[in-house]
This record gives C-alpha cells, structure tokens and sequence, in this order.
C-alpha cells in the first residue's frame, strides 16, 4: 500500500484528515479505527440507542447518581468557589448533566455552558435545547477535538472552570492514554479549578460484555455504521455481511474492546488504496476501560488534581469523582 500520509486523497477536503486516519489504522500491523468517526448523525442515533437498551446500565447507573445527588455534588462545588463556567467534554444529549447544571444556575455558581462535541449535530442540539430546558442559562457549543476545543474555552473565558467528562468517556483511553489526557487537560486549567469525570468500575464479566453486546444488535450496528459512514465518504467499497461484531473483557486489567472481524478473505477498496485482509483478522474498533477506586486515586495523583468527593449509584458499579486542580 502507498503512504497514507501523502497528499493523494480523493475525497473531498472535509474529509481529508478522515481519509488519511482510516488508512494509517487499516496500514497498521493490527489494523485498527479511529473510534472518534463512529458519531455521525447515524451514529450518534445508534448510540443513543445504546444507551437506551437494557443491558448498557452505565447510563441508568450515572443518571441515578446525578438524579439524587446533584444537590449533594453542587454544594461540594459551591464550597470550592463562588462561581464556575462549566465545560462538558463529550457532552452527548444533556439529559443527565442537566440535573447538576440546574442546581448550580440555582445557587448562581455556574455563569455558562460550554459543551463540546465531536458531533456538529450534538452541539446544534444542546444549543437549542438547553436554555429551555434550564432557563437563563448561557450555552456556547464547541465542535471538535475536546483539548483542542478545551484551550480556545480558556482563552475565550478566565472565569473559574468546572470541567465534565461524564458517561465513562473517560473509558474510551487505554489507562496510559487516560493519564495523559487528563495530565493535558490539567495543563489548560488553573489551580482551584475542578474536575467531574464518570468512570465505570469493575465488576463481574459478564455484566461488562453484555453491556457491548446487546441483544438488540444496536453495538453491532454501531460499529458496522463505520464501515457505512467510510464508504460514503470515503469512496470504500466495505460489504457489511463480510463484518461481524466481537467483544472481548479482560477482568484482571478491566480492559474490554471491540473489535469487528473479517468473515473472509477479502480486498476493500478506500478511494486509490486497496486494503486486504485475511479470514478471521480483527480491526479493533474501541477500547471501554474499566477501574477499581485505587486505580482513580492513582490517577489524580499522577495528573496533578487532589481528590474532593466520589459519588456513586446504589450498585456501586458507576462512580462520579471530583478533583481539584
């Protein structure tokens, strides 16, 4: 295969970093995909619907927690600082941070939202809907890369910052990646300002697997709507039925990934490249990295932040922390 990182792309110039990451994953020895091309406006319907279906309970789990406690988690934020701009990386649809969102505009400690998205339709969606469905509250969206996004925010703003990775997107990094994403994130932020960031504990395997292998097929769609997406805008020639989905769950590190499998010997075509894979030959798609409360002690320390408070569901499955820079 040619260099990817030559400028020969076909597609169009929107597409064009697409195009150049699809082939730098699929050149690889164990090819891979960017995960972050799953939410088109497809994707980001798939995964709501993931996040709906019975067997996904991370979203039951940190709803509960922010449902019966933002009380509870605002006054712990209210007593780190009067008031707070809150930025919500990989904000989604709203519906759980608003609970928390609401009670900080109640007690005047928060000034402004600013959610940021990978998704364009994400971002159009929550400027729309959040000032109705939390009155007063000012909401500027961000659309793209969340450090990148995160920087132009503390340049636009010097107010105090209230960051929110919610929903275990924090899950989406390898624990190596995870640190250093929050080790960067830190470098952004000011001393006193705060971090709310969801992780997904571990627990018993077979809870975690089903949670990536819903009896709906909804993940199994999920992930073949890339292969969907790289064929329309990518000019790929991927046969979907040549794909299947496949999770696996490591409980010693409480690493789970999925990966799609290749049926048959096969060659794609993505714009000039030809891409060949063997039978049985895996493209990992996404990692969900789980962990113990050792494991985010450790990692608060190791990015700079002190811990304020941990907040969890019932089950204790799901945790909601708070650090301070």
């Amino acid at each position: 295969m040619s260099n990817p990182a030559a400028d020969i792309s076909p597609v169009s110039k929107e597409h064009k970093q697409f195009y150049h990451e699809v082939l730098e994953g699929l050149a690889s020895m164990s090819k891979y995909l960017p995960s972050k091309y799953f939410y088109d406006t497809k994707g980001d319907y798939l995964f709501q619907q993931i996040m709906q279906s019975p067997e996904y309970y991370l979203t039951d789990c940190e709803r509960e927690i922010l449902e019966t406690q933002s009380l509870a988690i605002a006054n712990k934020v209210r007593a780190e600082g009067d008031t707070f701009d809150v930025v919500g990386l990989g904000a989604g649809d709203g519906s759980k941070s608003v609970f928390l969102i609401k009670e900080l505009l109640q007690k005047e400690s928060c000034l402004n939202y600013f959610p940021v998205d990978i998704s364009s339709h994400v971002i159009s969606l929550l400027e729309e809907k959040m000032p109705k469905v939390v009155p007063g509250l000012k909401v500027k969206g961000y659309n793209g890369e969340y450090l990148e996004k995160l920087e132009q925010i503390c340049k636009d703003s010097s107010r105090p910052k209230l960051v929110m990775f919610l929903g275990s997107n924090i899950g989406n990094f390898t624990r190596e990646e995870s640190v250093r994403f929050c080790s960067r994130l830190r470098h952004f932020l000011k001393p006193g300002d705060l971090l709310f960031i969801g992780f997904d504990l571990k627990k018993y395997p077979t809870t975690i697997l089903k949670a990536y292998n819903d009896a709906a097929g909804y993940t199994k769609r999920f992930n073949l709507n890339l292969l969907e997406r790289m064929n329309r805008e990518l000019e790929a020639d991927f046969c979907l039925a040549n794909f299947d989905h496949y999770p696996v769950y490591n409980p010693e590190t409480g690493t789970c990934k999925s990966y799609l499998i290749s049926l048959r010997a096969q060659q794609i075509s993505i714009g000039r490249e030809i891409i060949s894979f063997q039978q049985n030959e895996p493209i990992h798609m996404e990692v969900s990295q789980k962990y113990s409360l050792d494991d985010i002690n450790l990692m608060a320390d190791h990015c700079g932040c002190e811990s304020v408070a941990c907040f969890f569901d019932q089950k204790k499955w799901f945790a909601d922390v708070l650090w301070r820079c």
